[in-house]
């Protein structure tokens, strides 16, 4: 689809990218090909698990090693999914912002060989956004632990000032920004006024 080739472009020649494309509009193909194409794995943050859960099964239908790591768990699983990816067995390990920031995958991280750090509903990063999660305004932190790693952000929904916290709050350097087009011309609104409003 438009834009898609350049996102994934940008983020295979390692730049930081943060790209903003309408629901529907294929976001999670622009960091599943460069994830499978990379090397090492791709860790992708994401706030929904359901989501997770449903690419990660997909993904794995396709024959793409992929994981997930939530609050969902038991803590032998996470051990187990843990000891899996630090063996390089996944090409996509999906994290929660909360499991990310706790000391037990910290502890992890530096040997997961990440290739790729992937930023879904980026937007949560925003303090005045609806969706605030305060776990997101902790992944700059991981620009210290993954100095060399390209990040790329991804939003379904972001004004100019939310794309400004995107990109400080997770310190994008250089990047490369790609705004969709968001007109939905298959859609049609009509309102009709009423002279009889009787109430039921």
């Amino acid at each position: 689809r438009a834009g898609q080739l350049d996102i994934v472009t940008q983020i295979m020649s390692g730049t930081d990218t943060l790209a903003l494309l309408p629901t529907g509009g294929g976001k999670s193909i622009c960091f599943q090909v460069p994830a499978v194409a990379l090397s090492g794995t791709t860790l992708v943050v994401s706030p929904l698990i359901a989501l997770m859960k449903d690419q990660v099964e997909t993904l794995n239908r396709k024959g793409i090693p992929a994981a997930a790591l939530h609050a969902g768990m038991s803590r032998s699983d996470i051990n187990q999914t843990l000891e899996r990816a630090l063996h390089g067995q996944y090409k996509l390990l999906y994290v929660s912002p909360e499991r990310l920031a706790t000391q037990n995958f910290r502890g992890y991280l530096p040997n997961l060989n990440v290739g790729l750090l992937v930023v879904d509903e980026a937007h949560c990063i925003s303090m005045w956004g609806q969706d605030f999660r305060p776990s997101y305004q902790r992944l700059c932190e991981l620009r210290s632990l993954l100095p060399s790693v390209p990040v790329a952000a991804f939003t379904a929904s972001a004004p100019a000032w939310i794309q400004d916290d995107i990109l400080q709050g997770l310190q994008l350097r250089n990047p490369y920004v790609h705004k969709g087009d968001f007109s939905r011309n298959n859609l049609v609104f009509h309102a009709l006024k009423s002279q009889d409003k009787a109430l039921h």
